[in-house]
C-alpha cells in the first residue's frame, strides 16, 4: 500500500499537469476574475482529501472537482442576485399598502426565473459579456480587457443581450397573459 505522502504527491502532479485544462474549463463557467480563485479552491480540496486510494481516475476527479466548484460559484451569484431583487421588492411593497404581497413575490420570482432563462439562451460570448456587466458590475473597459476583445464588441454584446432578453421576457409575458385569459374563460364556462 502506497504511503500518504506518495498519494498526495501523485495528486499534486496530476493537478499540475491538468492545471491548464482546469483553467480553460473553469473559464467557460465563471467570470475571468473568479477563475484563479476556483483553481486554487480546487487545489485546496484535493490537498484536504483523506482517502486517496479510492480515486481511480485522478485527472477526471480534478476536472470534476473544479467544475463543481465553478457551478457552485455561479449558483451563489444567482442567489445573491435573487436576494437583491427580493430586497428591492420588499422595499417597494412596504411603500404600497394595497399590494397583495404573496402575488407580488410569486410574480417577481417568476420574472426572475424568466430573466435567468433568457440569459442562459444567449450565445456564449454574449452571455459572458452580459453577465459580467449586469451581474458582476464590470465596466465595458474591464470586460474588454478580461476577454481580450474591443470595447465596441463589448458594447454590441451588451446591446444584443439586452435586446434578446427583453424579447424573451416580452414573449413570456405574452404567453402568460394568454394562459391567464384562457383560465378566466375556462372558469366562466364552468359557472354557466
Amino acid at each position: 500500500m502506497p504511503s500518504s505522502n506518495f498519494e498526495k504527491s501523485t495528486l499534486f502532479d496530476v493537478f499540475m499537469s491538468t492545471k491548464a485544462s482546469v483553467v480553460r474549463m473553469v473559464s467557460r463557467i465563471v467570470p475571468p476574475k473568479e477563475i484563479e480563485d476556483i483553481v486554487q479552491e480546487t487545489y485546496v480540496r484535493i490537498c484536504q482529501l483523506e482517502n486517496h486510494e479510492s480515486i481511480l481516475q485522478p485527472k477526471s476527479f480534478v476536472l470534476k472537482t473544479a467544475r463543481n466548484l465553478a457551478l457552485d460559484h455561479i449558483k451563489k451569484a444567482e442567489t445573491r442576485l435573487a436576494d437583491y431583487i427580493e430586497d428591492e421588492s420588499d422595499y417597494s411593497s412596504a411603500t404600497t399598502t394595497d399590494v397583495d404581497e404573496l402575488f407580488e413575490q410569486a410574480a417577481s420570482n417568476e420574472e426572475f426565473a424568466h430573466f435567468c432563462e433568457s440569459v442562459r439562451q444567449l450565445p456564449q460570448q454574449c452571455r459572458r459579456v452580459f453577465v459580467l456587466k449586469k451581474v458582476y458590475g464590470y465596466s465595458q473597459k474591464e470586460i474588454a480587457k478580461e476577454l481580450q476583445i474591443s470595447e465596441s464588441t463589448v458594447e454590441k454584446h451588451i446591446a444584443d443581450g439586452l435586446k434578446r432578453c427583453t424579447l424573451y421576457m416580452l414573449q413570456q409575458q405574452t404567453n402568460g397573459s394568454t394562459h391567464k385569459d384562457q383560465q378566466i374563460q375556462d372558469t366562466r364556462g364552468m359557472r354557466k
